[in-house]
């Protein structure tokens, strides 16, 4: 004979009731085996909860339960397939819930971080992109998020970084020079947009840190690394100064001087002129300081010395012209549509 299950107490019958609504709502349609498997309880006392829910909910406007105001399941599924189906939710559909395009966001969000190497979980994060879409208050818009060229990149350094191997790959250095690198992968870092390879390079026989959009060809060796993570000093900061460093004075709006935390060398002062900050940075190469000026727009002003000033406003000009040139082919665009 079968051995009875102990009644449960009143906050554990509570509790187990708490858990498993949750549980029925994330699983359209769940077999009462598969249910009494996942919480270690009989199937009957799956049965019983089940049949308890259903007569669950909050009284409307009149005090008195109306049709919608209780939990209800496919009865068919339940007594015929033993599969339980809930097909009103009570209170909880009332809750605050994302839009459509809020949803499609996060979504879209989830999508791009799955494509990171440090984002490796992404069982755990197509699981949550299900639960955002089930529960917005409308179906979110279909959102493909574009591939760019140096994901390819990230996964095979990935690749490496995890299992422990070295890497091969032409490199494109700061003075627009091609090298064959040789690295010892040991991490990947990223700086807004751009993402770095931190390792040690057998060509230089030290740590170096490499730009990925820079990288190509890449191959995934079989070569075990020579040089792990507690066999060297990794810097603190991302970019390690060198002799061949080119300094550069700028003014930055006072408070956004941590922007440039990673590109002020030890040892250099600040001062105030004009209500901003003036400082010294240090850079690889002019292509750089276009960059880093550029993702500050309005909040950094070069000011020596004069050919890194020349370089600059010769990329401001650039982007300018672009603009007018942008700016005359809508306005012809607009004239033809108006003309027809």
């Amino acid at each position: 004979m079968a051995e009875r299950a102990q009644p449960q107490k009143a906050q554990d019958k509570l509790a187990f009731l708490l858990s498993l609504v949750p549980y029925l709502m994330d699983h359209d349609r769940v077999s009462v085996a598969e249910t009494a498997a996942h919480f270690g309880v009989p199937e009957e006392q799956i049965r019983d909860a089940v049949r308890l829910i259903s007569v669950s909910g909050i009284p409307g406007e009149t005090a008195s339960y109306q049709h919608g105001d209780l939990f209800d399941i496919s009865w068919d599924d339940f007594e015929f397939n033993d599969e339980i189906v809930l097909t009103n939710l009570v209170a909880i559909d009332d809750s605050p819930r994302f839009s459509a395009r809020e949803a499609a966001a996060l979504i879209a969000g989830l999508q791009y971080l799955s494509a990171l190497p440090e984002h490796a979980d992404r069982a755990a994060i197509a699981s949550l992109q299900s639960k955002l879409s089930r529960g917005a208050s409308a179906v979110p818009s279909q959102v493909a998020v574009e591939a760019r060229e140096t994901d390819d990149t990230l996964r095979l350094i990935r690749e490496a970084v995890e299992h422990g191997v070295q890497l091969k790959f032409d490199y494109l250095n700061s003075r627009g020079e091609h090298e064959n690198r040789h690295v010892d992968p040991l991490r990947v870092e990223s700086v807004d947009a751009d993402w770095y390879l931190r390792g040690w390079c057998h060509l230089r026989e030290a740590v170096r840190t490499f730009r990925l959009d820079r990288i190509s060809d890449p191959i995934v060796t079989d070569e075990p690394i020579t040089h792990g993570a507690t066999d060297v000093t990794l810097p603190d900061t991302l970019f390690e100064g060198s002799a061949d460093d080119l300094l550069v004075t700028i003014d930055v709006a006072a408070g956004a001087e941590a922007l440039l935390a990673d590109y002020v060398p030890d040892g250099a002062t600040s001062t105030i002129v004009d209500g901003r900050v003036r400082t010294t940075v240090r850079v690889s190469h002019y292509h750089g300081l276009k960059r880093l000026i550029a993702s500050m727009p309005g909040v950094a002003t070069v000011v020596a010395p004069p050919e890194a000033r020349a370089v600059v406003a010769d990329e401001e000009d650039r982007h300018h012209a672009k603009i007018r040139r942008l700016e005359r082919n809508a306005r012809s665009i607009a004239g033809r549509v108006g003309g027809l």
